[in-house]
């Protein structure tokens, strides 16, 4: 579940591989005089805001800037829309996050930032594909995919539960690098004997078919669709309803959503939280915030889950993701100093620390980030979130609903939940016919 919400971001450099490590020289020009305001996602995690204000400070003193840090609270949207009237103004921030589609939505008022994203490449490795489908814009880096508030949406089990019903979680999925002959057979089939197996048991999976409020499921789902090679709408803008790929995964999900919970329809993006805190759900996909919770206000359920990667589908293991950026607008009177804090907040020791902070609850979204001590040091149990990071071993890939269709049709997929309406159509028993005839109406709506 993405919690936005209070409970809960050259002068000198020599490009290149070395850039990364060393320090972020300010030069004074009159283009970066004053301050540099820049707005943070208002992070959840106790500490994850304290650590990013420690290092916005020590940048600022190092280089004698002056910075205001926002954190911006995404209750009610609040960070979406201060992108938006930022945008349209024309004033605000000199640099602010964006989630997930909203860097794609303002493109056109950030400064490119590709000269950044090369020196943080080649330190940090490549950039993940659903990053770079979002921030790269006509050939141009418009914004740097950041660690804070980035995040997968793996599934998390109870151990007790499957181990009960023959299948060991952690054996599977061990706290290492390893391959297992379990993990081979980790796929969505499997995945749906346990599904119901979970409703034989009183316990359900905690997988919703709610709408626009809830993203989980809509992640989940084209997560789904990947995994069986099924695009509803092609790169070409082409819509691909009547493929086979798209037949295969109804087929599959006319029988999976059997097993879902009776309430699934209105669930909510705590709705699976709930379900997994309360000890009613045997799975859910989510971020570790879930178990963060439990772990607070029930600690027997945070010490039984394990996260582990996705099932595999015919063509592939495809994961969920929710990603985050930092945009410097193109109306800033201090480009070249934001742009230089950015850089500094990217490098991998202060993305690190941040990490650490918020234990291990950010990802960032780089190759040679995924090495970091934390995940398997969390506990309880421990190297509980060992998983959570997209690791070579894992083999899946990152997901990102819709995204196989031109970003502004793909937004629009994305924000109506149309996956989610499929399948929760399926649930009230329509046909498959029936529902492919409703979504052909609605995606031909957004291409019109």
């Amino acid at each position: 579940m993405i919690r936005l919400n209070g409970l809960s971001r050259r002068g000198a450099l020599k490009l290149g591989a070395a850039a990364g490590t060393l320090p972020l020289v300010h030069i004074r020009t009159a283009g970066a005089a004053g301050t540099v305001k820049i707005g943070f996602w208002d992070h959840w995690v106790p500490g994850g805001n304290a650590i990013m204000q420690k290092q916005v400070d020590a940048w600022a003193a190092q280089n004698k800037v002056e910075v205001q840090a926002d954190f911006i609270t995404g209750n009610g949207n609040k960070l979406s829309l201060t992108g938006a009237a930022e945008s349209q103004a024309k004033a605000g921030h000199d640099a602010l996050t964006f989630y997930n589609w909203d860097v794609h939505n303002y493109a056109d008022a950030l400064d490119p930032i590709d000269d950044v994203m090369g020196r943080l490449i080649a330190a940090n490795g490549a950039v993940s594909p659903t990053c770079t489908y979002l921030a790269k814009t006509k050939g141009h880096w418009v914004a740097v995919p950041t660690s804070s508030g980035t995040q997968t949406k793996p599934p998390c089990g109870r151990i007790s539960w499957f181990k009960q019903h023959g299948l060991d979680l952690q054996a599977m999925y061990p706290a290492q690098p390893d391959n297992t002959k379990l993990a081979d057979d980790w796929t969505w089939d499997t995945f749906m004997k346990y599904a119901e197996a979970a409703q034989k048991s009183g316990m359900t999976f905690g997988l919703g078919l709610g709408g626009g409020t809830n993203t989980d499921a809509t992640d989940t789902h084209g997560a789904l669709f990947h995994a069986f090679g099924a695009s509803l709408i092609d790169a070409k803008g082409d819509i691909q309803l009547k493929s086979d790929a798209v037949h295969q995964v109804l087929e599959f999900a006319q029988r999976l959503v059997k097993f879902y919970p009776d309430e699934a329809v209105s669930y909510d993006d705590a709705s699976n939280n709930r379900a997994l805190i309360s000890g009613k759900s045997a799975l859910i996909f989510n971020p570790p915030s879930a178990w963060a919770v439990a772990k607070r206000d029930a600690p027997k359920v945070a010490a039984d889950c394990w996260t582990f990667p996705a099932p595999k589908g015919p063509k592939g293991r495809f994961v969920p993701t929710a990603s985050f950026f930092w945009g410097v607008y193109n109306f800033s009177n201090n480009k070249t100093a934001a742009k230089e804090l950015i850089e500094y907040l990217m490098q991998r020791p202060q993305v690190e620390a941040r990490c650490d902070a918020v234990s291990g609850y950010d990802l960032p979204p780089y190759a040679n980030m995924t090495d970091f001590k934390i995940w398997q040091e969390v506990e309880p149990p421990k190297g509980t979130v060992y998983n959570y990071p997209i690791r070579p071993s894992s083999d899946q890939q990152p997901s990102l609903t819709a995204s196989e269709a031109p970003p502004d049709v793909a937004v629009q997929v994305y924000s109506r939940a149309i996956h989610n309406q499929m399948l929760a159509r399926l649930k009230e028993g329509q046909q498959i016919p029936q529902v492919i005839a409703w979504a052909q109406d609605e995606l031909e709506g957004f291409l019109r």
